[in-house]
């Protein structure tokens, strides 16, 4: 989605499909810049998946979005000694976040 999208723009958007409890955008913790994505949590199941099939791949300002249900996290998983899940870096060297 836009990087310029807002919490309260994904409200008014699922909002069209039943009442939203909660809508926001996830940030980059070093740069405070949007990540181009978010959460929407519906109370109504039935409301939601009107809302995803409605929504999935489709325009919303000027960008094509993919609207799909959230998975839970993965417990468990590649962890090192001090219990830090891995990632990598764009030269593909692993690193672990301090903040997992």
């Amino acid at each position: 989605m836009s990087s310029a999208t807002t919490g309260e723009d994904l409200e008014a958007l699922f909002g069209e499909y039943g009442h939203v409890s909660s809508a926001k955008i996830i940030m980059d913790r070093d740069t405070g810049n949007s990540k181009c994505f978010g959460f929407v949590e519906m109370d109504d199941d039935t409301e939601g998946m009107n809302a995803i099939n409605a929504l999935n791949e489709t325009e919303f300002q000027g960008r094509k979005i993919v609207v799909k249900k959230a998975r839970p996290r993965e417990e468990g998983g590649e962890r090192n000694s001090s219990g830090r899940r891995p990632y990598r870096r764009d030269n593909g060297e692993r690193r672990y976040d301090p903040e997992y």
